[in-house]
This record gives structure tokens, sequence and C-alpha cells, in this order.
């Protein structure tokens, strides 16, 4: 297996769940990032003590306030980040903060539904405009031939249940905003992967399986996997991502998962 050797990456929605997890997994690898830029709304809240605790030994864990709904927020964030980086670029993109609710068809609303597509789905692709010029900076100094993470990438969280086709968990419900966010997602990292790849951007959606999480819900199934199986996975793929993967749908194991 190839390591995941990158000089800087982002995550947002570091503050817990998989976005901590990625944080953990990160600053343990043998050759960790240069810079981790960890966001979260509130970093000096008590939902971001832990990642204050992990910042407070690692000096290059670097916790950047961002709300991600926020257009001014991911501008002054993007714009201090590039500072800290000092002309180099971001490797690694991981838009990570969502959200989701229960809702039904027959209990959907308007406010419900425009929150959770904007936080899934709007979001990710401001971020992506917003860091744009940093991947890009970070793909030209890296000038091989093929895409991978180590060079420029995107990744977008996503889910099964986005997929159109096997509407994952349908019988214990509906998640109706939830899941028609990722479906666009999932789309939106597909046009991301067209428009970006010129740029030497990799683009990839990921499902991190049904993760022992908050949002994750208290139901109980064989199929659940930790937040340590899954971000230690999901780095296994990143690390092993190409050129012929740019633009596609993957579980946290490699899998191809369907549209």
């Amino acid at each position: 297996m190839a390591e995941l050797c990158i000089r800087s990456i982002l995550v947002t929605g570091a503050n817990r769940g998989i976005g901590l997890g990625f944080v953990q997994h990160l600053l343990a690898l043998p050759n960790p990032p240069e810079w981790i830029f960890a966001t979260c709304r509130d970093p000096k809240g008590q939902r971001a003590q832990e990642l204050q605790k992990l910042a407070s030994k690692h000096p290059n864990l670097v916790v950047v306030p961002l709300e991600v709904t926020d257009p001014a927020s991911i501008k002054a964030a993007a714009a201090s980040v590039g500072e800290r980086l000092k002309g180099s670029g971001l490797n690694l993109l991981i838009n990570n903060a969502g959200i989701g609710n229960n809702n039904s068809l027959d209990t959907e609303t308007l406010d419900d539904m425009l929150h959770v597509f904007t936080t899934n789905t709007v979001a990710p692709l401001l971020l992506s405009q917003a860091f744009l010029p940093l991947l890009k900076k970070a793909a030209q100094g890296n000038p091989g031939s093929g895409l991978s993470c180590s060079k420029a990438a995107i990744i977008n969280m996503s889910s099964t249940a986005g997929s159109i086709q096997d509407l994952f968990l349908w019988q214990y419900g509906q998640a109706l905003s939830y899941r028609c966010s990722k479906a666009a997602l999932n789309m939106l990292t597909r046009c991301q992967s067209m428009g970006y790849r010129d740029h030497g951007i990799l683009c990839v959606a990921l499902h991190p399986g049904w993760v022992k999480t908050d949002m994750g819900g208290t139901l109980e199934d064989k199929s659940r996997v930790t937040v340590d199986e899954s971000v230690g996975g999901m780095l296994k793929v990143l690390s092993n991502l190409s050129e012929k993967d740019s633009g596609t749908f993957l579980n946290w194991e490699g899998k191809v998962m369907a549209w």
C-alpha cells in the first residue's frame, strides 16, 4: 500500500466524529502532514475541546474557525490558510462537514431542506471555489503527469444514502433532504472532476460507511463501523487514488458505489 504523503490538508467539521477521526489519524502517521488545518464553527467552544487539546500538543495542527454556510467565513478561512502556507498550496481538501434530519416526504419543509442542501451540497462547492487557487498552486508544485491526493485533491464526504439505485436504509428512515443533498453532492463531484482535471486536481465522492457517530444515529446493525475503522480505511483508499478514480463514488474500503 502506498503511504499517504501530503504536505498540507484541510478537513471541515473536524471537532467531532469522522472529521476529528481524520485529524487523529493524520497526526499519528509515520510522516504526518506539515500542516493540518482543522475547521469548526467555534474553536473555543465546548464541542472543540478535544481538537484544542490536540492542537496544544501538535504545532502542525491549526484550528480554523469556519461556518461552511457563510461565504464571508469561507473567504476568511481561505485567506488564513493561504497565509500559513506561504505560497506552497493546499494538497488535500476534505469536505466533511455535514448535517442531516429524518424528515419524510410528508414532513419535509422548505427551511429544513434548504438548510441541509446549503450545508451538504452548496458549502462543498463554495469551499472548493475558495480553495481552488491553493489547490492549483499545489498541483503546479507537483508537475508529475498523474492525479493523486499527494498532488492536489478534493474529497467530498458523501453517503450511500444518496445512491439513487440503492436507496440504502429506506426502511429505517426516509431522511429526504439528506438523501437528496448527497445525490446532488455526487453530481457536484462529477462536475468538479471534469472542470478541475486540467488543473491537475483529483475529485472523488467518498462514502465513509455507516459509522458509529452522533449523526449516524443509535440503531445497532452488524454493518456499522467505528470511526477508527472508517477513517483508517479511507486513508488507505486516498493513498491509492489515481487519475482513473477521479469523478467516482467509492466507499471506505475502495469499492465503487452505485450512483
